[in-house]
């Protein structure tokens, strides 16, 4: 007894290239009822906020000279006139780290 004949005793054996079994259909109103069903599994996700608060955060009057800081070492980076090997990466944490410090307490207070 070779392995495969062994392992296709217990478990059942799926080809590739056989052609797909249709199963008989017992009624015309399943697939509706089916459709129904599905609808109402598929509930509305509420919106998500965080980016709409993230963005109000970076325009606020704490915010706005990290954020303004951080676009212009973008820009000068992608100009071309920063330094050799320059980032904006600590800008970048600086800047995120004050969005999500204003952005927190509003954020958990709609979710709860």
């Amino acid at each position: 007894m070779s392995l495969s004949s062994f392992f296709s005793s217990f478990i059942g054996v799926i080809h590739a290239d056989a052609p797909e079994e249709k199963a008989p259909e017992e009624s015309k109103e399943e697939p509706e009822e089916e459709a129904k069903e599905e609808e109402e599994e598929e509930e509305e996700e509420p919106e998500d906020i965080h980016p709409t608060l993230r963005e109000e955060a970076q325009e606020s009057a704490k915010c706005k000279a990290l954020t303004s800081h951080f676009m212009h070492c973008q820009e000068k980076v992608q100009s071309g006139q920063g330094f050799k090997h320059e980032d904006c990466v600590e800008e970048m944490f600086h800047m995120m780290h004050c969005t999500d410090t204003e952005v927190a307490p509003k954020l958990f207070a709609k979710l709860r």
